[in-house]
């Protein structure tokens, strides 16, 4: 993968304003005002400085690109949306098929055509098409004479834009599309306010397309009110990921429906006209409808669906101003999130200001300064990108829907209940990052997924969409995931219940744990086959029901560690002994003989025809890169390789190509994907080989190569903000060392300041003597450090760590026995 360029958007009028305004008068306007202009900000050269040293970002709003990522392989997308929101109010576009969408989450830079701004999003999913997309509402400025369902190629009711018109912020978006109508929106946690400026003499209708999410759905229903000016209904729907070609098709477990979204609206102007179809049938003037439209695609879906439609009088123009309110629970609570969210009197500048604000005391949680305008814009998106998950489960009146579509209560002592996880890709960085800043939601979260888990049966899914299981990928990333924040400092859950039922998942089959449905990709089994797993101590491959028994084997592994420091801090010292060596399984499928990590079968022989570059026994990545994910065990890995090192050869070898030049962009199955999590650590396993400098530079290879600014500075999908967490890990000099414990990994950080203030009270403070990638020499809370690790209670208790730092390698800083990190 070669690098991404460098994409600088041109900043744009307010959407407010009727004429355009030179662009030198509206960068004036906005250095004065501080607030008008909601584009992506402008960046200065790489080499200019954002903050002088020793000095930090005041307003990091302001570095916030949200079109970082909608481009390539990123998957990220611009709307509106409040931090850890419910609502995400984005744009869906079209490429000609109405039953699919150009990228996971609906939205891509490249395509510049839309079919409506929808309520629900998922940031980086990496399946096309991923989840929600719920209920597009889309102006229109023609009469609406044929059923939209049946505009299958989005030829009639989609409109173009151009990317001059658009703009972008901390929740808020806005568009000029090329029908005429400007949209500007805001949002906060559960409701928004839409504003739709309809050009003079031409129709005015807003779309309600109720059935039309990602993935289709089961059903949906519409009800138009003119007397109180409301449009309202609900789409029952899911399917996540549920047309990816390695889900098991037919099979798919997640071809089906798991939640009802509920949405109200309210207009602050009176409708003209209504109506409201129904697959290929127009009933003008009608209020009522209802229809689904299944989760197939193209021919099997086209023309299927329903909606409604209301019109205003435009014969001299028209601003219409919308209110709208959602809810996973009843129509009663979308109204009450609506009504205790936004007032009569808010406006989108009024609502944008106040997300802004929750978005910047979030942001500043992470203060940097001494680094370049464009690393800050980088590291501030990152960190957005990474806390607009988990997402707001509950209504204000603290009710939620369970994975077992009931209505449940938040429990007492919580502030809210979260959901939506992708634990094989956020375990390895995001729930880090999360800890780090917000261990006050990580608590609320762990609970809410122990919840989760007792409403399925005992079971904690790997991957859960809102609240619901979706099978995804492979291992089992919560109990990882848990004893992370716990080993981080995170007690606002029911630390004794969630260990016990991880526990009993990791150490009693379930009843689904030898089922095949789904594989691979989506397996329902959760801890497959975990009889058959314990009797052998790795996951054969041909008889796991997983994904890929290698992969398997590794992952659970590193979730076994986990378990066992977490049962070591909790004084259960049998467990303790037992989990640690279950973290050791790893060494059952390292093949001796070729040095690498290979699929076994259950009789005890490698599968046939190996190589470095084989994907079998393996989930989205190869041999070569699977074989380092032994982050708990590093000294025994590199023992398995023969010393230290021929560790450090191979290493070397993984981020360099045949001429020695770094290859750290992707693209080798046989060397580092930056684009993909399965390695993602792997920059950092030269500190615990006694090559500290070789991390550092390496680090700062990637951060160069493969992650820039613009729409595609992101190496690969985001997956739920883990791309964006390593960076934001990168850019401030500390890894999390391995799941399970708080130790952190040292680096080089790219900004002379960084000021962490957790919100439970610890400040970690990372102070250089510059941006240079080589640490020459450490201090930690003033004392001489000769390590290249902080311990524990750097992250629970606070501390200061300063770096002194230069342009060529020191090898012998931390490079001794007693400067690794220990394993165990």
């Amino acid at each position: 993968m070669n690098r991404s360029r460098v994409h600088r958007r041109p900043l744009v009028r307010p959407l407010a304003l009727a004429r355009p305004i030179p662009l030198a008068a509206v960068a004036t306007i906005a250095a004065l005002l501080g607030t008008g202009v909601v584009a992506a900000p402008a960046v200065a050269s790489p080499s200019g400085q954002a903050t002088q040293a020793g000095r930090t970002v005041s307003d990091p709003a302001r570095y916030v690109d949200p079109f970082i990522g909608t481009s390539g392989d990123g998957n990220t997308w611009p709307g509106a949306t409040a931090p850890f929101g419910m609502l995400q109010w984005s744009p869906t576009g079209t490429a000609g098929d109405q039953t699919s969408t150009p990228v996971a989450n609906g939205y891509s830079y490249d395509v510049n055509r839309l079919r409506g701004f929808s309520l629900t999003h998922l940031n980086g999913a990496g399946c096309a098409p991923g989840a929600a997309g719920d209920v597009p509402i889309m102006p229109v400025t023609t009469p609406i004479t044929t059923s939209p369902s049946a505009d299958s190629t989005d030829a009639v009711y989609a409109a173009g834009y151009s990317h001059d018109d658009e703009s972008a912020s901390p929740g808020r978006y806005g568009v000029a599309l090329d029908n005429g109508v400007r949209t500007d929106l805001a949002v906060t946690t559960r409701a928004g306010v839409g504003e739709f400026a309809f050009p003079a003499g031409k129709a005015a209708n807003l779309l309600f397309r109720t059935s039309n999410s990602i993935n289709g759905s089961e059903a949906a229903t519409t009800r138009v009110d003119a007397r109180t000016r409301t449009v309202s209904g609900s789409v029952l729907t899911g399917g996540f990921c549920s047309r990816r070609a390695n889900g098991g098709g037919a099979t798919n477990p997640d071809r089906r429906s798991y939640y009802r979204l509920f949405f109200t609206a309210t207009f602050d102007k009176a409708f003209t006209s209504t109506g409201t179809w129904q697959d290929g049938t127009v009933r003008p003037g009608g209020t009522s409808s209802s229809g689904g439209e299944g989760y197939l695609t193209g021919a099997d879906r086209a023309g299927r669906g329903s909606g409604a439609w209301v019109g205003f009088d435009a014969r001299r123009g028209a601003t219409v101003h919308a209110k709208i309110g959602i809810s996973y629970v009843s129509l009663a609570g979308a109204i009450a999130n609506r009504d205790g969210e936004v007032t009569q009197r808010s406006t989108v500048a009024s609502v944008a200001a106040g997300t802004r604000a929750s978005w910047n005391r979030e942001l500043s949680r992470l203060r940097v300064g001494g680094g370049t305008a464009d690393r800050t814009t980088q590291l501030y998106t990152s960190v957005y990108h990474a806390l607009m998950q988990p997402n707001t489960l509950n209504d204000r009146d603290g009710r939620y829907l369970g994975p077992d579509q009931r209505v449940h209560r938040m429990d007492r002592g919580h502030r809210a209940v979260y959901g939506t996880y992708s634990g094989w890709d956020q375990y390895r960085a995001q729930i880090q990052l999360l800890a780090l800043l917000r261990p006050d939601v990580a608590g609320d979260m762990a609970q809410s997924m122990l919840r989760f888990a007792q409403q399925n049966g005992g079971v904690w899914d790997r991957w859960l969409h809102l609240g619901a299981p979706t099978h995804v990928m492979t291992g089992d990333p919560s109990a990882a995931t848990l004893a992370t924040w716990y080993a981080m400092g995170v007690r606002n859950f029911d630390v004794r219940a969630a260990y016990a039922s991880l526990k009993h998942q990791a150490t009693v089959e379930n009843a689904d744990a030898e089922s095949d449905i789904g594989c691979p990709g989506q397996c329902l089994a959760q801890r497959p086959a975990l009889d058959e797993y314990l009797q052998r101590q790795y996951a054969a491959n041909d008889d796991c029901s997983c994904w890929g028994g290698a992969a398997e084997t590794l992952e659970d592994s590193i979730s076994d560690s986990a378990l066992g420091y977490w049962a070591g801090s909790l004084g259960l010292r049998s467990d303790a002994r037992m989990f640690a060596e279950r973290g050791t399984y790893w060494k059952n499928t390292f093949n001796a003989a070729v040095g690498y990590q290979a699929a076994r079968q259950a009789d005890g022989s490698w599968m046939p025809d190996w190589s470095p570059s084989t994907g079998t026994g393996f989930a989205q990545g190869t041999s070569a890169q699977y074989t380092w994910l032994v982050p708990q065990d590093v000294q025994g890995l590199s023992a398995a390789l023969g010393g230290d090192d021929a560790a450090v050869a191979r290493l070397d070898a993984f981020f360099h190509d045949s001429t020695g030049a770094f290859a750290v962009t992707g693209g080798d199955a046989t060397r580092f994907d930056p684009t993909n999590e399965p390695d993602i650590h792997t920059p950092w396993m030269y500190n615990a080989l006694g090559k500290p400098w070789k991390t550092q530079e390496t680090v700062r290879r990637v951060v160069d190569d493969a992650y820039t600014t613009g729409p595609s500075g992101l190496p690969g999908n985001d997956d739920l903000g883990t791309m964006s967490a390593w960076y934001v890990f990168a850019s401030i000099g500390l890894f999390p060392q391995t799941p399970g414990r708080a130790e952190m990994l040292i680096g080089s950080p790219t900004f002379s300041t960084v000021d962490i203030r957790r919100s439970s009270g610890e400040r970690i403070v990372v102070r250089s003597s510059g941006t240079a990638p080589y640490v020459h020499g450490a201090r930690l809370n003033g004392r001489t450090l000769e390590k290249s690790w902080v311990p524990a209670s750097f992250v629970n208790r606070g501390g200061t760590l300063s770096l002194r730092v230069g342009d060529t390698a020191n090898t012998t800083w931390a490079s001794g026995a007693r400067g690794r990190p220990i394993d165990r």
